[in-house]
């Protein structure tokens, strides 16, 4: 039998001399590739290594064999071994054949097929190439964590015991690869790393935070590194508010399983009653669920006008204590097949509720159609999706937490917007439909749309045209109820001519079918059925034109024109406008057959629109543009008109559509280097006054030191007073680091229309590969806070492998 296995090993065992040194290739060195009987087991396909799963490759200076123990040696460089797609190397190596084991002395370093790197003086490999026992042990995990002990051994199949050992998250080494020392670091008389609890067990530790210990506990325990979740304690997130007082929101993890969590967070607070948060999140095989809640109970609490002269008392509690809770929960599902569905359910019980008790995150887009800043949406929906076919199926509701008028005494007695002033919208259909080919040399593309609003309160413009909102109150007249069924055929071919213009037909034909109830009693109908259609052609001309600057430079010049007449508009004032009260006029706009975002108004008559692109590119990446536009039409368009909020007798252009002339049209970006970027976009009147306008500029300089500067203005509102919702904003923000790793960072906005500075903070900050730390002081101004102005200090926390406390009150909102 002994002379079987040495016959087939010299087959297997080849040596050959590589730049002076022997290599060995060791075809099958395990014993599970000789079979007792001598024979040979089938050789498995190569791994990404190129060796099979049996096989090894050993480069060393020599090599000995006694009896089943192969021992390789490096005089002059370390040995190197590769197997199982694992790499080991060190001064000495030993293997067992029979028994599967390794042993490595002298400046060992292993790499397990993870990915993981283990160092030690002294460490033996099982035949599962986990380290047995370990001297002078290091190891750094794939996301950077490194764990060293005096002493490592394998206890039992899940359970490693390192003596006198410290964990960091932090390099060890600066970028130089110089030892550093790491920034936070917990050092203990022993870790026990379990595989079954999947955490990291200290006995006596001590943190230390930039070398030195600042806190002692006999016990404490993580997760594993190399897990992704697992249950216990998160970073806390401190915070003061003038109303809450000193609160503190402590979150919890519970792992369920890999597929299920809960995440309870109780918020603490020093002055109002507890506030517990609680997350549910479950993914399934197609998809996933998320619900969120939150309670108390305890009364209300601000600024509030209490006093019969009218004063107002600062932070204080009012009204009765009574329940007080949310709840945001969304769902997806994606199972094979051209059909996915989901919904949203968000509902609180107080319009102020998250401002009061800081609530993370709170408006999110979550499902197929989404709720605007402080309007939360609760939706179920269908879609279905082929290569040439869309359809999609919705209902959905709000909720308003915005304030309608704002009280110039407290912001306490705010009025919000009526839950009732939003409709309930069942159903809601879009479908979409091309054939497979070019019809007549074109694309021919088929839309239908389908849409039911139910109001329960009344409103007037700008939902309803002027001339049929009712003079005087209005109170007690029900909400107007609409039914709308829409059906569009779009046939477009692009031509290019011989001398490169791109010349694009178009054909646009569309019906509309409406159905309108409780009309205000002044226009002597209650129901009522109106149609009517729009039948539009034109055709797109765009000639791009390029320009050799220079060596690695070129400008690209691309005028560009729409001509297109349509059958006179039909903008019935029976028809009330629900979906195209806003419109964004930019460049992809204004070329657009329909320009407004929905269907209850557009455009007619003879249009011809005009543009031009210039784009200089240099330098591989950096480039400048700019685009000017503007849109002509035969006549003035009255029924895009909308009364002044501040005086409904008089009316005023929201869109910049409604003259026989556009808005102009200016948009630009920039990105000299790879290190700023910026970009800019316009509305300007025909007399050169700027509706609307928007420009950004993000810098970077140095490895981390950043700054944003924006600016926001609307001044299509031509009369002050105060409903009017014209507004002005510069926003600022940054970082700067000063010395090392210390800096600063601070953001503002200032409010123009009221010279005020509405949000605030100044912080010092820490930063560095595995540790952020801020601390600053913020005020915030905002008037809808029911506790008016707040002020004092944030905390900011984020470390690597423990996570963080987020960023704060101002970011999330």
């Amino acid at each position: 039998m002994q002379r079987d296995v040495r016959a087939t090993l010299s087959s297997a065992l080849r040596l050959r001399l590589l730049a002076g040194a022997a290599s060995v290739a060791l075809a099958s060195i395990g014993s599970p590739v000789w079979a007792q009987d001598g024979s040979e087991v089938v050789v498995t396909a190569p791994g990404p290594d190129g060796l099979t799963q049996d096989g090894a490759y050993i480069e060393s200076d020599a090599v000995t064999r006694e009896g089943d123990v192969i021992t390789a040696i490096g005089e002059t460089e370390r040995v190197v071994a590769r197997f199982r797609e694992a790499t080991l190397r060190a001064g000495r190596v030993s293997y067992d054949l029979r028994q599967g084991i390794a042993a490595a002395e002298r400046d060992v370093e292993f790499t397990d097929p993870e990915g993981n790197v283990i160092f030690a003086s002294l460490l033996e490999l099982d035949s599962d190439l986990r380290a047995g026992v370990a001297v002078d042990f290091a190891t750094r995990f794939r996301n950077g964590a490194s764990l060293m002990a005096a002493t490592a051994v394998r206890r039992s199949e899940n359970v490693n015991e390192l003596n006198y050992a410290i964990f960091t998250p932090c390099p060890i080494c600066d970028d130089e690869g110089n030892p550093k020392t790491p920034s936070i670091s917990i050092q203990a008389e022993k870790v026990v790393q379990d595989e079954d609890l999947r955490a990291v067990l200290y006995r006596n530790a001590v943190f230390k935070v930039g070398g030195l210990p600042v806190l002692y506990l006999p016990f404490f325990a993580h997760p594993d590194p190399t897990v992704e979740r697992a249950s216990g304690f998160l970073v806390p997130r401190p915070s003061y508010d003038e109303g809450r007082g000193f609160s503190v929101e402590v979150p919890y993890l519970q792992v369920i399983s890999p597929s299920e969590d809960w995440l309870i967070s109780p918020q603490i607070n020093t002055d109002v009653a507890p506030f517990l948060n609680l997350q549910w999140r479950r993914r399934f095989s197609d998809g996933t669920v998320v619900l969120r809640g939150g309670y108390t109970y305890e009364r209300n609490f601000g600024n509030f006008d209490n006093d019969a002269d009218g004063s107002v008392d600062e932070n204080v509690k009012f009204g009765d204590r009574t329940h007080r809770s949310y709840f945001l929960g969304h769902g997806r599902f994606d199972p094979q097949g051209p059909w996915r569905w989901g919904f949203t359910a968000e509902r609180t019980s107080d319009k102020t509720l998250f401002d009061r008790y800081d609530i993370s995150d709170p408006y999110q887009d979550n499902g197929l159609y989404y709720g605007d800043q402080r309007r939360l949406i609760s939706q179920v929906y269908a879609e279905r999706q082929t290569a040439r076919s869309y359809l999609s199926v919705a209902a959905f509701t709000m909720q308003s937490l915005r304030v309608k008028e704002f009280s110039p005494v407290t912001p306490a007695l705010n009025v919000f917007e009526s839950d009732g002033e939003l409709p309930f919208v069942a159903p809601l259909i879009e479908a979409r439909w091309e054939p497979d080919g070019p019809v007549m040399g074109g694309r021919l593309r088929l839309r239908g749309t389908a849409a039911a609003l139910y109001r329960e309160d009344f409103v007037g413009s700008p939902v309803l045209r002027p001339v049929i909102v009712p003079p005087g109150s209005t109170l007690g007249l029900p909400g107007i109820d609409s039914r709308r069924v829409s059906t569009q055929a779009e046939w477009r071919r692009a031509l290019i001519s011989p001398i490169g213009v791109r010349w694009e037909p178009f054909v646009d034909l569309r019906a509309d079918f409406y159905s309108v109830g409780d009309l205000p009693p002044a226009m002597g109908l209650e129901n009522d059925a109106i149609t009517r259609s729009r039948a539009t052609a034109g055709v797109d001309v765009s000639y791009p034109l390029i320009r050799r600057m220079g060596p690695g430079a070129d400008l690209i010049l691309e005028p560009m024109a729409q001509l297109s007449i349509s059958s006179d508009s039909d903008l019935d004032i029976r028809i009330p406008n629900e979906d195209s009260q806003t419109l964004e006029l930019d460049e992809s706009a204004l070329f657009r057959v329909d320009r407004f975002p929905g269907y209850d108004l557009y455009e007619g008559g003879l249009r011809f629109t005009a543009g031009a692109r210039a784009t200089l590119r240099w330098d591989e990446g950096r480039q400048a543009s700019l685009f000017v536009g503007r849109s002509l039409r035969d006549a003035d368009e009255d029924a895009f008109l909308v009364p002044v909020p501040d005086a409904p007798g008089q009316l005023y252009d929201p869109t910049g559509l409604a003259a026989d002339a556009s808005d102009w049209v200016v948009q630009a970006s920039f990105s000299p280097s790879d290190r700023i970027r910026g970009w800019g976009h316009a509305m300007i009147d025909s007399s050169g006054d700027v509706r609307r306008g928007e420009i950004a500029v993000d810098g970077r300089w140095g490895r981390r030191n950043l700054a944003s500067l924006s600016y926001i203005v609307d001044r299509s509102n031509p009369l002050a007073g105060p409903n009017n919702r014209n507004y002005e904003f510069v926003q600022l923000s940054g970082q700067q680091f000063v010395f090392g790793n210390w800096g600063v960072a601070g953001s503002g906005i200032m409010d123009m229309e009221r010279d005020l500075i509405t949000r605030s903070e100044v912080g010092l900050l820490f930063d560095d590969d595995c540790l952020r730390f801020e601390i600053g002081w913020r005020r915030d101004n905002t008037v809808v806070r029911p506790s008016g102005p707040s002020e004092g200090i944030y905390v900011r926390l984020n470390l690597a492998t423990f996570g963080g406390t987020g960023y704060g009150q101002g970011d999330r909102r």
